[in-house]
This record gives structure tokens, sequence and C-alpha cells, in this order.
């Protein structure tokens, strides 16, 4: 598909060609490459598609940083990765973009603020007249409830098996149905949290990790120890810190800001029934996603995870997109969907977490023979979790349109639409 998008590119009329660098940042349950594989694959490959169908080329990087270290730590490194490699272009001057998945998207606003002060030399801060927009997709710019639980002991554990889980997951297409199992069991027992079994937890970790071979495991154990070294953002993405950070961090004038907000259908029996009939491990995945759901359904009146007061221009998308408005515990299993909102809302629609990005279930059927080195190569679109959201093709194309369409024109137009 994105071949065929690439093939329309133009070039237009009396402008020369344009190179955009796009710097990516994962988030909560994210990676750049790890075990050889890239998190960012999708995204990256549909919009930089998406950017050579309007005559430029996108150049894309992916920082390489815990997940769940420390926000302005974060976000030094990706200030020191775009001072890096944003100078071997012919006249130093193409725009520059930053694209955030999760707490990655509050790395790139904190890069972008004028206030901000970050563990980076002040030489790094050079090409900062180049940026030409922030993207955000699946942030919780006002925090999630599910912070507060992984703060927890029990959520620390929690949190270290389910980023397992989402490695394996998504490498290798789906994990072993014993070790699954042992954790849906651990997890189904977080509402009586006195009774969640550590070792179960610590044991169903080892198990999905022995499916891999030495070399990538011990990467991705490194990748897990990592975690639980620094879980700084974790605390940092509470309501209550979200609100201290939106009190400091400005937006950066004339830099388009834009968000991508998602939210999954609330969990419900019939989907388990469903998805118990069609696949294993979508059934052993459904209970665990219900419970990440259900933690972060918890809205406090005190801190909602929303803005306050609502943005018209969102609301009218966020009306145009569902049946009826999202509520303030309506989110995507990790992100309240009013938390998600940030700038112009370009895509709003039902998917997870993971879906944004990509990791989706695919259900077109694979040519069993695949002609070309370019058909060999493009990556499968594998699911995360089961969520029921029905995200899929089209709605992937659609979100990675309306971002690309909003960085083009923050690169072309300059402040006229920044």
């Amino acid at each position: 598909m994105w071949d065929e998008l690439a093939s329309a590119g133009r070039t237009r009329i009396g402008q020369t060609h344009v190179l955009h660098r796009a710097y990516f940042s994962p988030g909560m349950f994210g990676f750049g490459r790890l075990a050889s594989y890239d998190y960012f694959v999708h995204l990256e490959r549909a919009l930089s598609a998406q950017i050579r169908a309007r005559g430029d080329t996108l150049q894309t990087y992916v920082v390489d940083v815990p997940p769940t270290a420390s926000i302005r730590k974060r976000a030094g490194k990706l200030m020191e990765l775009v001072a890096r490699t944003c100078e071997d272009d012919e006249d130093n001057a193409g725009p520059i973009h930053l694209v955030g998945h999760s707490t990655g998207g509050l790395d790139a606003r904190l890069v972008a603020s004028p206030s901000a002060r970050l563990p980076a030399p002040a030489e790094a801060c050079h090409w900062l007249p180049r940026l030409a927009s922030v993207s955000t997709l699946s942030t919780p710019h006002y925090g999630t409830p599910l912070a507060s639980f992984f703060a927890t002991v029990s959520g620390q554990r929690v949190l270290h098996a389910l980023s397992a889980l989402t490695f394996i997951a998504l490498s290798v297409g789906a994990p072993p149905m014993a070790a699954a199992s042992a954790l849906v069991v651990a997890v189904g027992r977080l509402d009586r949290a006195v009774g969640l079994d550590i070792r179960l937890l610590d044991r169903a970790t080892d198990a999905l990790l022995r499916i891999l071979d030495d070399a990538r495991s011990r990467e991705v154990r490194a990748y897990l120890d990592a975690i639980k070294e620094d879980q700084g953002a974790i605390v940092q993405v509470m309501p209550e810190a979200m609100d201290l950070f939106q009190a400091g961090i400005e937006d950066r004038p004339g830099v388009h800001y834009q968000s991508a907000a998602a939210m999954a259908p609330s969990p419900r029996p019939m989907l388990w029934l469903r998805e118990g009939l069609s696949a294993p491990w979508s059934a052993l995945s459904t209970p665990v996603f219900a419970m990440l759901y259900g933690v972060t359904s918890r809205a406090d009146e005190r801190y909602p995870c929303a803005a306050t007061p609502v943005d018209p221009q969102a609301e009218a998308v966020l009306r145009r997109s569902f049946d009826k408005l999202p509520t303030f515990r309506d989110n995507d299993g990790v992100v309240p969907i009013r938390s998600q909102i940030w700038g112009e809302l370009v895509w709003t629609g039902h998917g997870d977490h993971l879906d944004v990005l990509g990791h989706f279930r695919d259900t077109r059927a694979r040519p069993k023979r695949l002609e070309t080195p370019r058909e060999r190569a493009e990556p499968l679109h594998v699911d995360w979790m089961t969520s029921g959201s029905g995200f899929d093709v089209k709605s992937f194309e659609a979100l990675t349109t309306a971002l690309a369409d909003g960085m083009y024109r923050a690169a072309t137009r300059g402040d006229s639409v920044r």
C-alpha cells in the first residue's frame, strides 16, 4: 500500500525537493529497536511514504531510551540525538518534526518548550528554529490512572511482566500458552491486591523469555532491567504530577502541535467468548486488556485527566467520530482518550494503545508467494492484545494521512498554519 502511495509522488511547481527529518520517541511498553524488532516500523514507513507522495523525502530516526525513565532524562537524549544527526544535509535548513507515542509525546513537548531546562549541552539546542511540528499519539498529557497503579510495588511487577509480554507478542506473534496463562491468572487477581502472587508473575515472565534465543533473551532482559532501575516517568505521568507538568511547560511559538487520540470499547463478556472461539492467544489476552482498561478508567474528579475547559475544536472532532461523546473514563487501555488531546486533534477513533503504531490485527490474506524483495521485507501487522477496537488498515491509513498532512503543511506554509 505504501509503495503505491509513494509512486504517486510529485514535485511541487516552482519549489525544490525538501528533506524532512522526523524523530520518534517511544513510551510506556515501548522501545526503539530491540532484538532486531523495530517498534516504530509501521509508522515510519507510512509517514515516509506519505511525505514522498507530496514530493519530498522524510528521513526518520528513533531515540533509544528506557521506556520508564524520567521524562527529563528521556527528553535530554532526544535533544542530543537531533543535534547529532540533523546537520548532514546541504543547507542545514530542512524542517524537523518530533513524533512521540505515549510518554514519548511528553518528551517531544518538553524538548520543544522554551521554558525547559534539560540535561543536554547548550549547543544541542541549535536546531530548534527548524522545528516545524510536534505530533503526539496516545500521549497522557493530563496523566493516566494506570501510572498510579504501576507506581505500587505490585504494579511494578505487573509492568515488568507486561513489558515482556508486549515484546514477545509483537516480535514472535503469540507467546506460549502456558506462560501467557500464568500471567493471566496472576493479573486476574489485581482487584484483590493482597492476593497478587508476585512469584507467579516472575515465573510467568521467565517462561516468556525462555522462548527467545540466548542473544535476544539477554537484550530483552537488559531492557526489562532498565525498567526496574528507573521508573521516574511512571510517577511523573500520574494525574497529580501531570498537573504540575502542564503548569511549567510552554508550547513553542511557530510550531504546529497536533495529536491523535483513540479509545477501545469497554470490555464485555461477549468479546471474550467470540475471541475464545477464534484463537487461543486472543482469548487469553482479552482479560489482560480488560484489567488495563479497568484500572485506566478509574477517573478522579479532582484530576480528571482532561483539559478544562474543553477545547471546542477537539470536541467537534470527537462528536464527528463517535456516536456519543467520550467520557473521562473512556480509554485505549493505557491512557484516557481525553488525556491524549493536545494542539490540533487531527485524528480520533476506536483503537487501543498500540493500534495507532500499526500493531493491530491485519485480517488481509498475505500472498503465499511474495515476488519482490520489497514485498518480502514488508513487516506484518501483529496485534498486541485483543481489545475489540476494530482498528484496521483503513484506520491506520487515515491516521497517518492526517499526521502527514499536518507535518507537511507546518513545513511548507510556515507560521500561517502553526
